[in-house]
């Protein structure tokens, strides 16, 4: 089969989680439900920190600025899946389907990126709490963001610009409800030899860069806290980054099974099914996981809405 110069390429078909007619109100209505979720819990974690100013410290701004990330990267996949269920159309245009990869690119970079800063801002909390101020100042956590940002943008435009030297056959449909690199190199005429060493390369170094940081800080954490010698004070100082715990293994670990399972079968649906974990449901479950044991992001939040002054004031009036 000749291979076609990728610019002469319309549109990609995107197949989605089914195939099958009667699956698709249900998984429209399961991801509608989840996106709106993702973005108002997000939202309103975002609202808590800004609004109060006892939350505008390290920990709650890098929080605050995951929670954004989360919306963004749910905002690249999601919308167009529902789109194209609603209007029964699988096709999503060349142009498209690359912008859609850049973006996820950015946006699943930056928050590896941002767990390995939270990490390292807990290690400092626990470790050099004397020396917390100090050490994370406002310049070292925008300098932490901004490079972040810098390095997810850099990882997208090299992949984006290996991914414009491919050429395409007339086999154009991805197995997935987003363009996902992998899928759109396997689907490529030409030789991606080349493309899967830098895909692979720019992983490791941008998902096992983070990661590495993130292991290194909380091995540090334990030695700190093995050390502390009642057993409340060990409790209170793990349960300062439980949550930030719980994230990461989440994500990680779906991340791990996503690759696991694409990599052990050739069933290609498995691949995208598996990947709702860390692309839909994590970001999903961040604000539940972040504001369900956080007394501080509980309490501002109940100061947003007013609920705090109404339940209060009962008992003031008791008082009288």
């Amino acid at each position: 089969m000749k291979p076609h110069n990728n610019t002469q390429i319309s549109e990609f078909l995107l197949l989605g989680l089914s195939e099958e007619t009667e699956m698709q109100p249900l998984i429209f209505g399961l991801f509608l439900s989840m996106y709106l979720i993702t973005v108002i819990g997000n939202l309103l974690i975002i609202l808590a920190i800004s609004s109060d100013p006892h939350l505008h410290m390290p920990m709650y701004i890098f929080l605050s600025n995951l929670s954004f990330v989360d919306i963004c990267f749910t905002s690249t996949t999601i919308p167009k899946m529902l789109k194209n269920i609603q209007t029964q159309n699988k096709g999503i245009t060349y142009k498209g389907c690359i912008i859609q990869v850049c973006f996820y690119l950015i946006f699943a970079g930056l928050d590896d990126f941002l767990l390995a800063v939270m990490a390292y801002d807990r290690y400092v909390a626990i470790c050099h709490p004397l020396h917390y101020t100090v050490i994370m100042n406002p310049r070292l956590c925008g300098l932490l963001v901004l490079v972040s940002w810098m390095m997810s943008a850099l990882s997208c435009l090299l992949q984006t610009l290996m991914l414009l030297q491919l050429s395409f056959c007339s086999d154009l449909e991805i197995p997935h409800f987003f363009c996902e690199i992998q899928e759109l190199i396997q689907l490529a005429c030409s030789d991606t030899f080349l493309s899967n060493i830098v895909m692979y390369f720019v992983a490791g170094l941008l998902g096992g860069g983070p990661l590495a940081g993130i292991l290194y800080s909380y091995f540090k954490i334990l030695s700190c806290i093995s050390g502390i010698s009642s057993v409340q004070g060990k409790y209170k100082a793990f349960s300062t980054c439980s949550s930030h715990l719980s994230v990461v293994s989440i994500f990680y670990f779906s991340c791990l099974g996503v690759y696991l399972s694409s990599a052990a079968t050739h069933i290609t649906h498995s691949s995208a099914t598996a990947s709702v974990m860390y692309a839909v449901v994590t970001p999903m479950l961040n604000p539940f996981i972040y504001s369900l044991r956080n007394k501080d992001i509980k309490r501002a939040l109940k100061r947003s809405f007013g609920m705090e002054t109404f339940i209060r004031r009962p008992f003031v009036l008791g008082l009288k």
